[in-house]
Parts: C-alpha cells; structure tokens; sequence
C-alpha cells in the first residue's frame, strides 16, 4: 500500500513477475490503497473486481478491472482495500482466506 512503494513495485520487473506468478497459481495476494497499481503492472487485473484509493480507480477501469467502492473487496485469491481506515476489514480478510476460511464479505466468482 501507500504510494511510494507500489510505484516503485511496477517498475521493478522481478516484483511484478513475483506478483503475476503467485496470482495465476492461486496463491493470495493482497493490496491496499495504491497497492493494485502492482496488479495492473502485472496484467492481472482484467476481469477482476477490485477496490482502491480513490485516485487509482480509473487506472483500474482502464486496465479491465471492475471497481467497486467497498472497504474490502475478495476476488477469488485477490484481497483489495481502499485506505488505512479499512485496516480492520483487511487485515481480517487476509487472515481469513490464509487460514481458509470465509470472511464477512461475499466472494466474488
């Protein structure tokens, strides 16, 4: 999350291989705030419903993502959140899907 650092994430192409690699397996992959810039970088977000910093959201719509205005957003083995006040949401959805369990949001197919 932050600014800095996932502007500095999509220019490293290690990172966004890293990131790509552990989306197409499956495994989970979480972003708050600017954090999905990573998942566009990654060619990951097509298809997707995501949420993010306010500022990001039409780079989202444009890399064929569904953007939606929640706190915290599970799209299969994606978590996405919008800002630190969603801290608690996200934090809880991250934990739960690493333990396998469902949180209080639907998951979307």
């Amino acid at each position: 999350g932050g600014t800095v650092n996932p502007d500095k994430l999509r220019i490293d192409g290690d990172a966004v291989a890293f990131v790509r690699d552990f989306v197409e397996n499956g495994k989970p992959v979480a972003a708050i705030c600017h954090g999905p810039w990573t998942l566009i970088e990654a060619d990951v977000a097509t298809g997707r419903t995501l949420t993010s910093f306010p500022s990001i959201r039409t780079d989202l719509r444009n890399a064929g993502a569904n953007v939606v205005d929640q706190e915290v957003v599970i799209d299969k083995n994606l978590i996405t959140s919008r800002s630190p006040e969603d801290l608690p949401a996200f934090s809880e959805a991250i934990v739960s899907q690493l333990a396998g369990t469902t949180t209080k949001e639907e998951e979307t197919s």
